[in-house]
């Protein structure tokens, strides 16, 4: 996958609350919304606000730091994978469980698809939602 962008991402000053947000990034596994990181930022005694919160996961997503995806319901949420690579996750609609895949049947399925419409610099990201096996209800025999 590759972005498409016109300028380079501008450098992030080095903040207390960009660091604040960034070394709770590195605690959590699953991916959270803003609200939710704001709240556990607030808890933790961090004095921050819900806009400098947004702004900052933005720029973070926006250089590749971290990654953004939209749930089903459109809510944008965010973690800090451990692949820097291009991959895809599976995320649980219940608890928010976060698994991070390759997808190489997908990632040849776009090329093929590009190909046969003359499309080129492609993009994409590819989210499965489902219930983790934690939530999902039992399988009866």
């Amino acid at each position: 996958m590759t972005n498409a962008r016109t300028s380079p991402p501008r450098a992030m000053r080095a903040t207390r609350q960009r660091a604040a947000i960034s070394a709770l990034l590195d605690r959590l596994e699953d991916f959270r919304s803003a609200q939710e990181i704001h709240e556990e930022l607030r808890r933790n005694g961090e004095g921050i606000g819900l806009t400098t919160v947004y702004r900052t996961l933005q720029a973070l997503a926006d250089s590749g730091e971290i990654d953004m995806l939209r749930t089903s319901s459109g809510e944008a949420v965010y973690r800090r994978c451990e692949s820097a690579d291009h991959h895809h996750h599976l995320v649980c609609r219940r608890c928010g469980a976060a698994a991070e895949i390759e997808g190489p049947a997908v990632e040849t399925w776009a090329q093929r698809v590009a190909d046969e419409h003359g499309f080129t610099d492609l993009s994409h990201t590819v989210e499965i939602f489902g219930l983790c096996r934690a939530c999902s209800p039992p399988v009866s025999a």
